[in-house]
């Protein structure tokens, strides 16, 4: 973006695609697509375009598949409802990033993840002759279930099993879209605030040796030092899209989620983090998710000062 710190690397203009991916149907828990419009209306927006050049264009999804019976299939639940969520929304991501533009998505519950990396990711490939993209996963959790070890079976616990190809499991109509182009190397995924992760998790990411941070390595090792380890891990010339769950924080800061986990990362850590990240200068996309205005609605506020806090010191305000 225009306003970080080194000239951007891997964007070609400074004008930002923001979506509203109204989808909570990856959750057990109805309310998170209400996240998207309490961030729109804090005047976010308009506040950046007053201090910049920045050009900006809003796309809005709402699920419409919202409460339409459908059977489990492999025992996820609403596994086609999702697919098709996350279908539509990776469409749209890829045609912006396609073009060079970043792209900002407000959403849900985390599972329109699989939407919006794989969209980001085959987008880099064709823009920069086969580049992979680097993945910051800022989250409570580390939502790389499978269908066979998930214990609840919702699909907002299995996002980066699908995007790094781990789910294996096709049908017609359920995400037989997602292709190779789409998929992630877990070599170039980074956890940052992990906290309340599955045994059979902790097992995925160590088979597969991926960087993880868990917030016992924030409190003691500090935020600067996990950044830099992390970054250095990534690389210098690696693309990078920011997936950042509400919940990575701790519940003082964003009480107005679905699964907040106590200790979190202070509001003043999370931003460190974006920070950090738009000094690369190689941040090309960010996802904000899991903001629930149903819960705790007098706090709500907080939870959305929070948000918005990240979401400015990633575009470098």
């Amino acid at each position: 973006m225009i306003h970080q710190a080194h000239p951007p690397k891997f964007v070609k203009s400074s004008h930002l695609a923001v979506f509203a991916a109204k989808v909570s149907c990856g959750a057990p828990r109805d309310g998170a697509q209400g996240g998207p419009d309490a961030v729109i209306s804090s005047g976010i927006f308009h506040e950046m375009q007053s201090k910049s050049k920045l050009t900006m264009t809003f796309d809005v999804h709402n699920d419409e598949n919202e409460g339409y019976p459908e059977s489990d299939f492999h025992g996820m639940k609403r596994p086609r409802a999702v697919s098709n969520a996350t279908q539509h929304i990776s469409d749209l991501v890829y045609d912006q990033a396609r073009e060079g533009n970043f792209v900002l998505t407000l959403r849900g519950d985390h599972s329109i993840g699989i939407g919006t990396v794989s969209g980001v990711a085959k987008a880099i490939r064709e823009r920069h002759l086969g580049r992979e993209i680097g993945v910051l996963w800022i989250d409570a959790h580390a939502d790389i279930n499978t269908p066979e070890t998930s214990l609840s079976r919702r699909i907002h616990g299995m996002p980066v099993a699908f995007v790094s190809g781990l789910v294996k499991v096709r049908l017609q109509g359920v995400f037989d879209w997602l292709e190779e182009s789409y998929l992630i190397n877990l070599q170039k995924l980074v956890y940052i605030g992990l906290r309340d992760v599955d045994d059979a998790e902790r097992d995925i990411i160590a088979q597969h040796n991926v960087k993880a941070f868990y917030i016992d390595d924030v409190k003691r090792d500090g935020i600067q030092h996990i950044m830099d380890t992390a970054l250095d891990h990534l690389g210098s010339e690696t693309p990078l899209h920011v997936s950042y769950d509400i919940n990575s924080l701790d519940p003082n800061w964003a009480p107005s989620t679905v699964f907040p986990v106590e200790p979190g990362l202070t509001r003043e850590e999370g931003v460190y983090v974006a920070k950090r990240l738009a000094g690369t200068g190689q941040l090309v996309a960010m996802d904000l998710v899991e903001i629930n205005p149903q819960i705790g609605p007098s706090k709500l506020g907080v939870t959305v000062e929070s948000g918005c806090s990240v979401i400015k010191s990633a575009l470098g305000f």
